[in-house]
């Protein structure tokens, strides 16, 4: 009730981001609609004002461009949910100064946050490992070298995961895999890590997105 009691909210962002200390952008992961809004605050916001982004696979120095206040501009990755994950992920590009890093590792310290500096690269430090964790075993899968069972089975209890790759795929949204993998690999055509899985552009193109809709890895799809 204190917490709820101590939020105001808008629907104009111009309106109250003359009297803010920090932006923390969550919008759509769309890079020209990011580029739209921030031009837009970067004109009226007062210049000690550090804009960041919630981005878990755009470019945080992509974004920043439109900007003047690329020193003041960073990265705060928060996990979902974020009342219950711990982890935020603080991200620097070249121009970030120490100053603002400091005061973002200060803010995510002050939320109660454990806090993890990562420079910028797709991905950071969670996604880019994960993301094509997921995608080598949905390759795995395509490939028959096991079942989805066996597969998760074998994560959960020789990699002591709590949920096993392609369960976790569901839970994440197959259509979010898609889009960061796709992402990557249009921007970095030549890593092979980043390639987009067939069977995961089936089930999205197919409306078969994981938990959100119960319809996904382990509930439709059988390839051994």
């Amino acid at each position: 009730e204190n917490t709820m009691g101590a939020i105001s909210t808008a629907t104009d962002a111009c309106s109250v981001v003359k009297d803010t200390d920090l932006v923390i952008e969550a919008i759509v992961e769309n890079m020209g609609v990011k580029h739209k809004l921030f031009k837009e605050l970067d004109s009226i916001a007062p210049q000690n004002v550090i804009f960041t982004s919630n981005t878990s696979s755009l470019s945080i120095t992509e974004i920043a461009e439109v900007t003047s206040r690329k020193d003041r501009f960073g990265g705060l990755h928060f996990f979902n949910p974020v009342p219950v994950m711990k982890l935020l992920e603080i991200v620097k590009t070249a121009d970030t100064s120490a100053e603002t890093l400091s005061a973002l590792t200060a803010f995510g310290k002050k939320l109660g946050k454990v806090t993890v500096e990562c420079s910028d690269t797709p991905g950071f430090i969670v996604n880019r490992l994960l993301v094509p964790n997921l995608a080598e075993a949905i390759k795995m899968l395509e490939r028959g070298v096991a079942s989805a069972e066996d597969i998760d089975t074998a994560m959960r209890l020789g990699a002591g995961h709590p949920m096993g790759p392609l369960q976790l795929a569901d839970y994440v949204g197959l259509d979010t895999c898609c889009f960061i993998l796709e992402g990557w690999s249009e921007k970095y055509p030549d890593v092979e890590l980043f390639k987009t899985p067939e069977s995961l552009k089936q089930l999205v193109s197919e409306g078969k997105l994981g938990n959100k809709n119960w319809r996904g890895l382990l509930q439709a799809l059988t390839l051994c």
